[in-house]
């Protein structure tokens, strides 16, 4: 049945979202953010344009085109801040954070659309909270972690991403995301010049920025098609399970590790989201 297949196609694009996220972050750490953002984005911007191509969509409508270009300012905002705080914070405290605002925020839009959630929804949200707290906790007993108020507002840039697209034509999808990478990418190089950022200067970096693009385009292409096949909140958050995929490659390539606390946070901010996907 249809809808059995957003399942899978959410967890997809979770797992190329989080890969796309790490070497996004591994990448910010050699090079300015923005010049990650924005080539990323146009390493993206062909993938897409394959795809819409190779599928064969029409061309998006003027409303289809409108959404394409408010999703892709909440987009860009949301990955250029990720970016930015994975590069100066740990991915395994930035990615969850993240995670919990992105996936909520379509969950609450989804429950106002579609009635008040269930009881496991709202547990769901209780534990979310918790799970904020305690890997906001930071890696020492004194001040905030790195790159928390970038975490945050990458956090809401995502969600609101995540609303947005979908409200456009399922059957230009490919054709809207494409018009909105094309948006993200120029208003990312326009800062970037704006700012008189160096360039990148590494193969190292190059090589992970086009990794990034790649796998964030085509985690972008999994969630429209799981969306246009089941309910957005249900794609919304089990898509929100990337950080899974950025703290695993984190622990292993970067070795990085967390406090008991903050690693409990971690698992709960998981279970969360998972328990928000729960069906009513």
């Amino acid at each position: 049945m249809p809808t059995s297949l957003a399942i899978p196609l959410a967890l997809l694009a979770a797992l190329a979202w989080g890969s796309g996220d790490f070497m996004g972050g591994l990448a910010s750490r050699r090079a300015a953010a923005l010049w990650v953002t924005g080539f990323a984005q146009i390493v993206g911007l062909f993938v897409l344009l394959f795809l819409a191509l190779a599928f064969g969509q029409p061309l998006p409508a003027g409303r289809d085109l409108l959404i394409a270009v408010l999703a892709s300012v909440s987009g860009v905002t949301g990955l250029a801040a990720l970016y930015r705080a994975l590069a100066i914070g740990q991915m395994g405290i930035v990615a969850p954070i993240t995670a919990v605002l992105s996936a909520g925020i379509p969950a609450l839009y989804g429950s106002f659309r579609l009635g008040v959630p269930a009881a496991a929804t709202l547990l769901g949200f209780a534990l979310a909270l918790v799970a904020i707290a305690l890997i906001s906790g930071g890696p020492r007993a004194a001040g905030r972690p790195a790159g928390l108020g970038l975490a945050l507002l990458a956090g809401l840039g995502f969600g609101g991403f995540l609303v947005l697209l979908p409200q456009a034509d399922p059957a230009v999808n490919l054709w809207t995301l494409t018009m909105a990478r094309a948006t993200s990418a120029a208003i990312a190089v326009l800062l970037a010049l704006l700012r008189r950022t160096p360039l990148p200067a590494t193969r190292g970096a190059v090589l992970a920025i086009a990794g990034a693009g790649v796998m964030d385009s085509l985690g972008n292409a999994l969630y429209t098609a799981a969306t246009g096949l089941g309910r957005l909140d249900v794609a919304a958050v089990l898509g929100s399970l990337y950080p899974a995929a950025t703290v695993g490659l984190a622990m292993v390539f970067l070795r990085e590790r967390l406090r008991p606390l903050q690693l409990l946070g971690v698992l709960l901010a998981l279970i969360a989201i998972v328990l928000v996907a729960l069906p009513a």
